[in-house]
């Protein structure tokens, strides 16, 4: 809806700043007061500590962390591979077998994500595909639910890129492995990155398919933050939540800084 006159501006401003406010920041600020929190028995905590950050860095919870940043990364980097060369696979492709591959990509992100762990841990227990277990099932699981996230990010890069920029370039003799290497794949760059980054975001997230096939040596930090919080310890998990956001923010404005050159131009 399109406000012209002032007032109504900055009366939808302050509406959306309060929903914001309500569905974002106080949860958040709960959790954030929780991981401090000693005792919570009033409206606000008592007892302030660091004890909950100090639990963080113990024990296991820092192989949760690094069990999560290593799935997310792997995961995302597969993805975008996968999700980048059927983008470019299916770009020219007649309408009815684009539409067919795009129900195969999306069908994951359409179902709950127990469902893929469940499918995955029922199809991976056999031979000779006898994965469970194992890290690789994990890495597929969180394969099989951002793949489609990362396929959608660069259909649309693709559907946006000035078809005459690579119709130049072949003009001028570009092979279609220079064509891609030098034209295509540097203006999505971007898109990439995006995908890339909304992948992780995901993956760093990502319980439900998780908690059904993690390994007993490979536990990521929302199965983590899942265990503490079912065993009561509300407030360790609390400063591991705080932890796993803090983590994904620092990555996510990482990726954001890189210089993207191939759209500049």
């Amino acid at each position: 809806m399109l406000v012209w006159s002032r007032r109504g501006r900055l009366l939808t401003f302050v509406l959306a700043l309060a929903l914001f406010g309500v569905l974002y920041g106080l949860p958040l600020g709960v959790i954030a007061l929780a991981s401090f929190a000693g005792q919570w028995n009033n409206v606000l905590p008592s007892q302030m500590t660091l004890e909950h950050y100090v639990n963080a860095f113990r024990g296991d919870s820092f192989d949760q962390l690094r069990h999560s940043l290593v799935t997310g990364c792997v995961a995302s980097l597969v993805a975008l591979v996968a999700g980048t060369w059927a983008a470019l696979a299916l770009r020219r492709a007649r309408r009815l077998p684009a539409r067919v591959f795009d129900a195969i990509f999306f069908i994951p992100s359409a179902v709950p994500s127990v469902s893929v762990g469940l499918g995955l841990l029922v199809a991976f227990s056999h031979k000779p595909f006898l994965l469970n277990g194992t890290v690789w099932i994990v890495l597929i699981a969180h394969f099989v639910l951002i793949s489609a996230f990362t396929y959608g990010n660069v259909t649309a890069g693709l559907a946006r890129l000035p078809a005459d920029v690579e119709q130049v370039a072949e003009s001028l003799g570009a092979r279609p492995g220079y064509r891609l290497r030098r034209v295509t794949l540097p203006l999505l760059a971007p898109y990439l990155i995006a995908a890339f980054s909304l992948s992780f975001a995901l993956s760093m997230g990502e319980l439900g398919a998780t908690v059904m096939v993690y390994p007993p040596g490979w536990v990521t930090m929302p199965v983590g933050i899942f265990a503490l919080s079912d065993r009561g310890s509300i407030f360790d998990a609390a400063a591991l939540t705080m932890l796993l956001a803090a983590t994904t923010l620092l990555v996510l404005l990482g990726l954001s800084r890189i210089p993207v050159r191939g759209s500049a131009r």
